[in-house]
């Protein structure tokens, strides 16, 4: 499970948070934002197994390693009664060291974050997720907005994730992978996570596939960014054919 989605309101700050900022249709967002904090963990593992019931939740030597070696970079999103109902966990990298078609278990230092690089000039987006019963109501843009704050913060060049095309086993018989993609980034079709994260700014890097066994993506994704400042956006492109990837996280922008 586990990746990631700007928005026109203004972006909240991990510490502090904003309530009320405008959701996609207008209405005040549900959420503050802030800083992940240890008593957060229980409420993330309920959190998970929520979103995600099938898979294996985030474990407590796993979050709390997170915050041992990149704090600011965990955020939660809460309700007024400060309980958990997003999360979002990235960490910093090298770009160059990370081909489009490296598996998240490396991209995360398989879930602890200790490959984290204080100097990396990118912002790897490795979870993002929402309470299935808070979705609608603009938690996924506050914790996006937060996260592109901080990449601001940061300076780093950008924010990288991965999108599951959760809309392809519908056109799979008479369209590609690639193909499928380019019509959604030229708004020829709509993709449930690709078309949100589109629209919250992130342009598509290339297609991978052996992503995961999902038959709503029949194993392909698209590796994402978010560049801090306004760059040219890269064209689709066909990455080489990716050994098979046990994922848990990239593909969280479906649980927005």
């Amino acid at each position: 499970m586990k990746s990631d989605p700007s928005s026109t309101s203004p972006a909240a700050s991990p510490s502090s948070g904003e309530t009320g900022s405008p959701s996609g249709d207008g209405s005040p967002s549900l959420a503050t934002v802030r800083e992940t904090r240890p008593g957060d963990f229980a409420d993330i593992f309920h959190l998970t197994r929520k979103t995600y019931p099938h898979d294996v939740p985030w474990r407590e030597q796993e979050l709390r390693s997170h915050l041992e070696v990149f704090p600011e970079g965990q955020l939660v999103a809460v309700d007024g009664d400060d309980r958990v109902i997003g999360m979002a966990a990235s960490l910093r990298l090298r770009d160059r060291d990370y081909p489009l078609d490296t598996s998240w278990m490396d991209l995360t230092g398989r879930g602890f974050f200790r490959n984290h690089d204080p100097d990396g000039d990118m912002l790897y987006a490795a979870e993002v997720m929402v309470d299935p019963f808070c979705r609608g109501r603009g938690v996924g843009k506050a914790l996006y907005a937060a996260r592109r704050a901080l990449a601001r913060r940061l300076g780093v060049n950008g924010i990288r994730a991965t999108a599951r095309l959760r809309g392809y086993h519908r056109v799979a018989p008479g369209l590609d992978p690639d193909a499928y993609a380019r019509a959604v980034v030229q708004g020829n079709l709509g993709d449930p996570t690709l078309s949100f994260q589109l629209r919250q700014g992130f342009g598509v890097r290339g297609v991978i596939r052996d992503f995961d066994d999902d038959p709503e993506t029949l194993g392909f994704a698209a590796v994402i960014d978010w560049p801090t400042r306004r760059l040219a956006r890269r064209p689709v492109s066909r990455v080489p054919s990716l050994r098979s990837i046990r994922h848990r996280g990239d593909s969280l922008p479906a649980a927005i």
